[in-house]
């Protein structure tokens, strides 16, 4: 394999959205079945991008999703419900860090910390 095709194949596996795991590979690492994960991808927790046989191919986001699905399930939470919580988890991480993100850009017509008016409601 030349260099350069080594170092695009070492940094696909830095990538959390590669899809670098096997199906049996996944379930090992998470102390779970393949039937674990295809459950999971029932209820649409994740989505497995299949090789060009058809294979499921799994990430490392997606193995962490699952690892959690796992926890909840294994305290009881159905299988469904395990994957809606962890969906609104995730939705509400997300939503945090653009709330971050935003916070820290200037905003636009003024600038709430410095007391300058930005738009807003208008007064009748």
């Amino acid at each position: 394999m030349p260099p350069e095709a080594r170092s695009r194949a070492a940094d696909r596996l830095d990538d959390d959205d590669y899809p670098a795991f096997t199906m049996g590979r996944a379930a090992e690492m998470i102390g779970t079945t393949p039937a674990f994960l295809r459950a999971i991808g029932e209820a649409r927790l994740i989505t497995p991008l299949r090789s060009e046989g058809g294979h499921r191919r799994y990430s490392r986001y997606q193995l962490r999703l699952a690892a959690r699905a796992r926890e909840l399930v294994d305290a009881g939470t159905p299988i469904e419900s395990a994957c809606r919580i962890i969906i609104l988890e995730d939705q509400l991480e997300e939503a945090l860090r653009l709330n971050e993100q935003l916070r820290k850009e200037p905003a636009a017509g003024g600038d709430a910390r410095s007391g300058t008016p930005g738009p807003g409601p208008r007064d009748s």
